[in-house]
């Protein structure tokens, strides 16, 4: 499948500001599910700096802008073709070992409900690693139930488990959560969906987890979607949770403003374009 993607992040600062510096990881992994085609990331107005690849196998750019600063704009186009790999990680470049993954964070840290989860998840599913991967997917997916702007970007996993609500941050949260407690190496993965079929607009990017399976490596499951990741799917990077694996991370110089953001994602497939 083909996909082109459209991304706009915006900052808008409540004052000017003397300078912005971001680190972005915008751009697609070299992996076996997808092959970018094209790919473009475009901040008016800033100066590029380092560029490198992480020892998680992620692109990341380093750009700044001189003051005074009261917008930034991030603008993300491209297009990709992808393979449906049922989720497997293929062909990956990366030189962190999986353990490094058992880390837990604030947002990932597992609570005696989310321990509960996991061992009623796991009880029927057996020995066999992908069906206990499964089986915590779909327990995650059971237990909290998808509905936007009900939680922060703040919301910890034990906090979304308690409320029964949440959304694709939240079901990847608490996925790599219960595999932590399964003893399983877990990681939050940033990318993008194909949802709808008109290629509207998106409220945000998308977000799941990758779990490590044994004799296959990682595999991502997306609760939210009760799936794991398909052709419909982009990958751009990972991280501990939804704070260390954010595509853009950015550090403001002069002053505390408030801060507001805005973004837009639109994914279609690339034959409903030339129409």
């Amino acid at each position: 499948m083909k996909l082109s993607i459209r991304h706009t992040s915006r900052y808008v600062f409540d004052a000017p500001v003397r300078g912005v510096v971001q680190n972005q990881r915008l751009f697609p992994a070299l992996c076996g599910s997808q092959r970018v085609l094209q790919w473009s990331v475009n901040t008016p107005g800033a100066t590029k700096g380092a560029c490198f690849r992480d020892s998680a196998g992620d692109w990341v750019e380093t750009v700044s802008i001189r003051g005074p600063v009261k917008t930034v704009e991030v603008q993300v186009t491209g297009e990709v073709e992808t393979t449906d790999t049922a989720g497997v990680l293929r062909d990956h470049a990366e030189q962190v070992v999986p353990s490094v993954y058992l880390r837990s964070t604030r947002q990932t840290a597992a609570d005696a409900a989310l321990q509960a989860l996991t061992h009623e998840a796991l009880e029927p599913a057996g020995t066999q690693p992908l069906a206990r991967a499964h089986a915590l997917a779909g327990a995650v997916a059971e237990a909290i139930a998808y509905k936007p702007g009900e939680t922060e970007a703040h919301t910890t996993a034990a906090e979304a488990l308690s409320g029964g609500i949440g959304v694709c941050q939240d079901h990847a949260h608490a996925l790599i959560a219960c595999a932590h407690v399964a003893d399983i190496p877990a990681r939050y993965v940033t990318g993008y969906l194909q949802a709808d079929a008109d290629g509207q607009v998106h409220e945000a990017s998308h977000a799941w987890a990758e779990l490590f399976v044994e004799d296959l490596g990682w595999v991502g499951f997306d609760p939210a979607n009760q799936c794991c990741p398909d052709e419909r799917y982009v990958r751009l990077g990972s991280g501990y949770d939804a704070q260390d694996a954010a595509p853009i991370r950015g550090l403001v110089q002069g002053g505390t403003p408030a801060e507001h953001l805005e973004v837009e994602v639109t994914v279609s497939r690339h034959q409903q374009q030339q129409q």
